[in-house]
């Protein structure tokens, strides 16, 4: 998988909204949540000099974050330097193709008019010298970012430029009204804001990785001193995570805009899933809007598990790992039927990459288990894989039709969370987007939020 891909689109797409709403707020502060190891944090500091905060639960994803962060700050300079020459070189080269392209759009139309033959169009065709551009939001803002990349000399105007696609999108009352003067102030001021922030981030570090384990109550206040109004992003958010990141975005005023990846379903808390289970949990991965709580929706840890298959990669020829699959499933029972044992706490983990054959899996396995391998015999285990090798078939169509109800039960709980954001009244406006190529990303929908202007 492509990480620098993933992130430069997360970027992009949130850059461009953070930049559009010039009525509801300018702010240079970033939250990270689940920031792991900075990937996103640091480049966000690093490019735009804006202030990140990244949070992680992971005290060694923290250190792991600065010691990354303080080496790539040496050679940033020495990057940028570099780019700006490469910069500066493609731009040259686009203002030549551009002048290529205008003599052939006049010729085109020149030769269009003395001769209007079918060859004629099908020889010069609009598609020759026009760019391929797609009428999704996502494509318009993605070839405006590149473009804002080509031209970074003229950075801050376009910045400006390039939001409005995605402004005509909101509401009237998300945006606060404001004399044609007004806007163009605004931009000159944050601008120059921008320029002294950026000044500053090249003399200090505008980037700090913090430990904590975040929940649904927690006060930032306790986390970061120096909080003010800032946006939130959550770049494949485990878990609960995911949604406790909607719920502080919805409980504090400081946040103004949210832009939130989840993933690994199979971890969320599910309200209803054990109902006569005595908890003292009150907030709950699933479900979040009202509707689904009335209706005591559940969806169940096997149903969790399959919306985190990638249909999208199957449909391409990344099929799934049926054999892994089926040495997994045999050993559950040679486990069940010799050991009498049908729950355990240790996992085996990715042990299939690193066995010459099923009787190695299992020995390995058993070892990472703690339970006692001479007991299994080499016969025994290999009578195990010969009697359920004929069923392989069986076990692959199974898993086939998984992956193929997998975005029902994925659609399912992020629409959830965009309801409970559209429940709440200070929200302006709130989205699923389509942010990354699902074969690139199977997790590839951010929910986006902004809040009213105060």
């Amino acid at each position: 998988m492509n990480i620098v891909y993933l992130y430069l689109a997360l970027l992009n797409f949130f850059y461009a909204m953070f930049y559009s709403f010039q009525g509801i707020c300018f702010c240079f502060y970033i939250i990270d949540l689940g920031s792991g190891k900075g990937y996103l944090s640091s480049f966000l500091s690093l490019k735009y000099g804006l202030k990140v905060y990244g949070i992680d639960s992971s005290n060694t994803n923290t250190h792991g974050a600065e010691e990354r962060n303080r080496k790539l700050k040496k050679h940033w300079r020495v990057y940028h330097r570099r780019s700006k020459l490469d910069v500066s070189a493609l731009a040259l080269q686009t203002a030549k193709e551009r002048k290529l392209q205008d003599e052939i759009e006049c010729n085109a139309y020149a030769e269009g008019v003395g001769n209007s033959s079918t060859a004629n169009q099908e020889k010069m065709s609009t598609s020759d010298f026009l760019p391929d551009f797609s009428g999704s939001v996502i494509s318009n803002i993605r070839k405006q970012m590149e473009n804002l990349h080509v031209h970074s000399h003229r950075e801050e105007n376009l910045y400006f430029e390039n939001a409005f696609s995605v402004r005509d999108l909101l509401p009237i009352n998300a945006i606060e009204s404001t004399s044609s003067q007004t806007p163009k102030r605004k931009m000159l001021e944050t601008n120059k804001e921008r320029r002294k922030v950026t000044s500053k981030s090249n003399e200090s570090n505008v980037y700090s990785p913090l430990t904590s384990f975040i929940t649904a109550d927690s006060e930032l206040h306790d986390i970061i001193k120096d909080l003010e109004d800032c946006l939130m992003v959550g770049l494949h958010t485990c878990g609960d995570l995911a949604p406790n990141t909607l719920r502080i975005f919805a409980s504090k005023s400081e946040i103004k805009g949210v832009c939130s990846v989840g993933c690994c379903y199979h971890l969320l808390s599910e309200e209803f899933e054990n109902p006569h289970k005595e908890c003292t949990q009150e907030k709950w991965g699933f479900p979040m809007c009202r509707s689904l709580k009335e209706g005591r929706w559940c969806c169940g840890r096997n149903a969790r598990m399959s919306a985190c298959l990638a249909l999208e990669r199957v449909a391409v020829g990344q099929g799934l790992p049926t054999e892994s699959l089926f040495y997994r499933a045999v050993l559950q029972d040679i486990i069940k039927d010799c050991y009498g044992i049908t729950k355990c706490d240790r996992h085996v983990g990715k042990l299939y990459s690193k066995s010459s054959s099923f009787l190695d899996y299992v020995r390995k396995s058993l070892k990472k288990l703690g339970l006692e391998e001479s007991k299994l015999p080499e016969k025994v285990i290999m009578d195990y894989y010969e009697k359920y090798k004929p069923r392989m078939n069986e076990l692959e169509a199974f898993n086939m039709l998984k992956v193929v109800l997998a975005p029902c039960i994925e659609t399912l709980i992020l629409l959830d969370r965009l309801c409970y954001l559209k429940e709440q009244e200070d929200i302006a406006w709130s989205a699923l987007v389509k942010l990354f190529d699902p074969v690139k990303s199977p997790r590839c929908y951010a929910l986006i939020a902004l809040k009213k202007p105060q």
